[in-house]
């Protein structure tokens, strides 16, 4: 965070920006998202509304309990494909030593990136279904469950 701020210091005030920080910094957001994501999905702090849970559940706490098993199931489905889609753009920038930024000056290799996009979906697909046990037992409560993996699962 301190060589952003130089940089956009020398860059804005002393026009002498420093190398590599915006190349860095830009590939270091997806990173950084991804490598939170499981913790995210784990902790049930994953963001998302719950208006609409909160009207069901005054109806059916069977509903809210399906609804929070669909969540998770198509939580599972969307991170399983992005990490098999990550997959062979990972293995792709591995092969032919992909790099990001300008040849000579500065360059990061772009296959960590990916990496962390790979195992940061697959994380969250299995964080995702390995909290269906927990939300079945919930029995329609819209709260957190303490355990939001089913006790150990």
């Amino acid at each position: 965070m301190a060589l952003v701020v130089a940089d956009v210091i020398g860059r804005n005030f002393l026009n002498q920006p420093i190398t590599g920080v915006a190349e860095f910094s830009s590939r270091s957001v997806g990173a950084i998202v991804f490598l939170q994501l499981a913790a995210a999905v784990c902790t049930g702090r994953m963001t998302r509304s719950d208006f609409l849970l909160n009207l069901i559940s005054k109806r059916s706490a069977k509903g809210v309990v399906a609804l929070n098993v669909f969540n998770a199931l198509v939580g599972v489905g969307l991170f399983a494909a992005l990490a098999w889609i990550g997959w062979s753009e990972f293995s792709n920038s591995w092969t032919s030593n992909e790099f990001y930024g300008v040849q000579g000056v500065y360059s990061v290799p772009a296959w960590p990136f990916r990496a962390l996009l790979v195992a940061g979906s697959a994380a969250g697909a299995l964080c995702y279904l390995m909290s269906t046990p927990g939300i079945l037992k919930q029995q329609g409560s819209t709260a957190q469950a303490d355990d939001p993996l089913g006790g150990g699962v």
